[in-house]
C-alpha cells in the first residue's frame, strides 16, 4: 500500500521566499506532494538526513578531534551506571536529570 504525504500550506514560509527543511516523515521513503504553485513562486523544500553528516567522511574528522581535545564531549556526559544499574540510567534520562549516561559494562 502506498501512502502521499501531503506537506501543508502552513508548513511551508508564508511569503514567496523562505525555506522548509523537511526533517522526517512517517514512512521512509514515501512520496511528498507539493504545489508547483508554490516552489514557482520561490519557496525551497530540503531534507536532511542525519544532520548532513556523511559518517565515512566526517566520522573519522571528529574522532580525531574529540582525541586532540578539540571537541569537547565529556561536559555532556551527566552521570555514569554499571550496566546492572541501567534501568537507573534511563529513570535519570526519562525525569530530565541527565543529558547523556555512560554505561559502563565493567562497573
Amino acid at each position: 500500500m502506498q501512502r502521499w504525504i501531503s506537506l501543508p500550506d502552513m508548513a511551508l514560509p508564508t511569503q514567496g521566499w523562505g525555506k522548509t527543511i523537511i526533517l522526517g516523515v512517517e514512512m521512509h521513503g514515501a512520496p511528498l506532494t507539493i504545489s508547483s504553485l508554490e516552489i514557482l513562486h520561490g519557496k525551497c523544500v530540503m531534507g536532511s538526513l542525519f544532520g548532513g553528516v556523511k559518517p565515512k567522511q566526517d566520522i573519522p574528522i571528529l574522532a580525531d578531534k574529540y582525541l586532540n581535545k578539540e571537541l569537547e564531549l565529556d561536559k555532556f556526559i551527566t552521570h555514569e551506571v554499571g550496566l546492572e544499574d541501567i534501568n537507573t540510567a534511563f529513570d535519570l534520562l526519562l525525569q530530565g536529570k541527565s543529558l547523556r549516561c555512560t554505561i559502563w559494562m565493567d562497573k
